[in-house]
């Protein structure tokens, strides 16, 4: 995992997209999450969030009732922290890398969506948050740049409503000095996080698929 050359539904999940929550997480992969109990690593390099300039949001395809076409129900959250952490040879310490979205403040332009969103579909009483915790970056080398901007892949397990998931992230990274702002992606289906796709009156239909995208500003602590 070396630092190398690199959430709606009408009704919906997600960011994928982040602290654990109460009750018991249930795992969506079959392969071992990261030895978190190792001997913890010394950051060579570590970013955290800036107080603003940060976004989590998802988008899933839906139809309503009384509409002729489909459209993107979309939901932001400003509410994030964590960081990141690299070690001498550029590589991702998970134990010192996470990020962490409020599960109840994603909010949308429908109220009856976001009350679905958080109450019935992320469940965000029993399970409050939602958590990346990256294990690689691919796009980028050390030393980072300090200038420009590049194409990135991040990968990481992203734990929504208590299900843990591996994930890749594609976006871009924008280097000014100490400061790095990322925008990236991912996708997934309802059943990759176990979670029944919304039934609701209003809508004729919701697509299977949920994008999560976050845009995140990062400074060099």
């Amino acid at each position: 995992m070396k630092l190398s050359a690199p959430f709606c539904l009408a009704s919906i999940a997600t960011l994928c997209v982040l602290a654990s929550s109460p009750g018991e997480s249930r795992t969506a992969f079959a392969a071992s999450a990261p030895d978190l109990t190792s001997s913890v690593q010394v950051p060579k390099l570590r970013f955290v969030l800036s107080p603003s300039g940060s976004t989590a949001r998802y988008r899933v395809r839906e139809r309503l009732v009384g509409h002729d076409l489909p459209n993107d129900a979309i939901g932001e959250t400003k509410s994030i922290t964590g960081a990141i952490s690299f070690d001498s040879n550029g590589k991702v310490i998970p134990q010192s890398s996470k990020f962490v979205v409020d599960a109840a403040t994603f909010v949308s332009d429908k109220n009856r969506r976001d009350g679905f969103v958080r109450g019935r579909l992320l469940d965000a009483d029993q399970y409050p948050s939602i958590v990346l915790v990256p294990t690689d970056v691919r796009g980028i080398a050390l030393p980072l740049p300090t200038a420009g901007s590049h194409p990135i892949e991040v990968t990481g397990n992203l734990t929504v409503a208590g299900v843990t998931r591996p994930t890749t992230w594609k976006g871009s990274a924008q280097f000014q000095g100490d400061r790095v702002t990322v925008s990236a992606g991912t996708a997934f289906t309802f059943d990759d996080i176990q979670m029944e796709q919304p039934r609701v009156p209003v809508l004729l239909s919701v697509a299977d698929t949920i994008r999560l995208e976050i845009d995140l500003s990062l400074l060099r602590q």
